[in-house]
């Protein structure tokens, strides 16, 4: 008899796909962290253990090229930035 693998997985609940709103908010105030903060997506540190964070000179090369307050723009990124790198490594 061969053997046969079963593709139906087993989950301790069910959830509805159609119940998950991936829709967020962002306050106006907020807006130019996150443009800036999606401008530099493509500048994660990854090591041996995965995402350790952005690099941070690519960052700030980012923020003098669209001409923006380096101190409070970098702050506002960092704060994003931890709550991403929360994210990515829940599973952890």
């Amino acid at each position: 008899m061969p053997f046969v693998l079963d593709q139906s997985p087993t989950y301790k609940f069910k959830v509805d796909i159609k119940e998950i709103d991936n829709n967020f908010y962002v306050l106006q105030d907020n807006w130019e962290y996150l443009e800036m903060f999606l401008r530099c997506q493509t500048q994660w540190r990854v090591g041996m253990s995965g995402i350790i964070g952005l690099d941070y000179t690519s960052v700030i090369e980012m923020i003098k090229l669209y001409n923006k307050d380096s101190i409070a723009m970098l702050e506002n990124i960092q704060i994003i930035e931890a709550a991403a790198l929360q994210a990515l490594n829940r599973d952890k």
